[in-house]
């Protein structure tokens, strides 16, 4: 069965779900629809008793997600905007965090800003030699990402080197992040897909009631540790100068010129 906008594709094999992200020619930067169908997509997954396991893949070979589409931003002018993007953003990762089957990322390339996030929000991360992993905001945008997205990074390669990531704005290679705890194993370009399959198989035959509670026990103990609010910390960078600038300077394709304020 295949179910598909042009952006954001769905089709299931038996007990498997596929959902590609479909902007190749954008390294699959999340546009708004992308993120509201991937909301949907959730609810029609729950609904459907035969899936037993989701797959998470961008098209091509260059990303499985670059991030949210920097255009989007020109529009943010307000304090609203930011906070009800951030809002927006954290609503839909909860959303696919408590989806009730395991899921996996399937991980080419580049898997960074909000493509990080995705792949964080997802059970297990298989990534080629080819992945690259982070959140180079300090060096681009100059915004920050929200409380809930310091956390899911956090849980998984804790503060010392979410900071170390974060501070020098670089990318964990597809070995750093295996180190790191970051991804669950790195596998080589031909044989990542039957690999993913396999591992989703074998989830797939085993007591459906058993896995969904110790996918929701995980996540409960996550979310107890998640604080709330932030809405500071995300209107210091989204209002700033520097974010703009930010902004123009990554469509105009040069350095950013940073004032701290």
């Amino acid at each position: 069965m295949a179910t598909e906008t042009s952006e954001l594709l769905y089709t299931t094999e038996g007990p498997l779900a596929f959902v590609t992200f479909n902007r190749p020619e954008a390294r699959n930067a999340m546009t708004w629809g992308m993120y509201d169908r991937l909301y949907e997509l959730c609810d029609e997954i729950d609904a459907d008793p035969d899936v037993r396991v989701v797959i998470f893949q961008g098209a091509g070979d260059r990303a499985f997600v670059a991030g949210t589409d920097i255009s989007q931003f020109q529009s943010f002018s307000e304090e609203r905007h930011a906070l009800e993007y951030e809002e927006r953003i954290e609503r839909i990762l909860s959303r696919l965090e408590s989806l009730a089957r395991p899921t996996i990322a399937l991980i080419r390339g580049y898997a960074v800003g909000g493509g990080l996030a995705i792949a964080a929000s997802c059970d297990l991360r298989y990534s080629t030699p080819s992945g690259k992993f982070g959140a180079p905001v300090a060096r681009t945008l100059g915004n920050c990402m929200a409380i809930g997205n310091f956390a899911r990074l956090t849980d998984l390669i804790g503060p010392m080197r979410t900071k170390e990531l974060l501070f020098t704005a670089t990318f964990a290679d597809a070995q750093q992040g295996l180190n790191l705890g970051l991804i669950t194993e790195v596998v080589e370009q031909d044989q990542i897909d039957a690999r993913v399959r396999e591992v989703a198989n074998l989830i797939a035959e085993n007591a459906p009631l058993t896995v969904r509670a110790t996918k929701e026990a995980v996540r409960r103990l996550a979310e107890h540790r998640r604080p709330g609010g932030g809405e500071d910390i995300i209107l210091s960078c989204y209002m700033s100068e520097d974010f703009k600038e930010g902004v123009r300077s990554f469509l105009d394709k040069r350095t950013p010129d940073w004032q701290g304020k």
